[in-house]
């Protein structure tokens, strides 16, 4: 059994001039992504692995997630604008020792995928979570796997 754990980046600024893959994290965001890492951390949802798009404001959300877990992440730029089959490229390329990843990405392509994966109708709002129990030993198994909501988490409405 697997989990896939979607993350949609936290709150961002627009400072003028900056480019959209350089927007920092606006103060709300800071606040969110270390309220949401926290309460997944103290309601026991593992987390083995991290993988960020490289754009500033999911690599910072991702950031503060290892600060919390303390575990390792990289970067991936497929998850950065993605389609639908860029969650999946990542995903196949996942090593099988991976029981639990976490992904840090961007709207529509996050929304997209979780409706794709499950019968609930998603809208991630800026650091919504929402977890899977995949059915499968392999991430290679993925496509073909039974796909489970377990949890979808939304920064207003969690309390610590």
């Amino acid at each position: 059994m697997k989990r896939l754990i979607l993350v949609r980046h936290a709150k961002s600024d627009w400072p003028e001039e900056t480019e959209d893959f350089d927007r920092p994290l606006a103060d709300k965001g800071l606040q969110d992504a270390l309220k949401m890492s926290t309460f997944l951390k103290t309601s026991n949802v593992a987390i083995d692995y991290l993988v960020s798009s490289p754009a500033v404001r999911a690599l910072n959300t991702c950031k503060i997630f290892n600060q919390t877990y303390q575990i390792n992440y990289i970067t991936d730029e497929k998850l950065y604008n993605p389609s639908e089959n860029n969650f999946q490229s990542v995903i196949y390329d996942l090593k099988d020792e991976v029981d639990s990843v976490a992904f840090f990405s961007h709207n529509n392509g996050i929304s997209n995928f979780a409706n794709s994966i499950s019968d609930d109708i998603f809208h991630f709002p800026t650091c919504g979570v929402a977890g899977f129990e995949i059915d499968c030993k392999s991430w290679s198994e993925f496509d073909s796997a039974n796909k489970k909501l377990l949890f979808f988490y939304e920064p207003n409405k969690i309390q610590l």
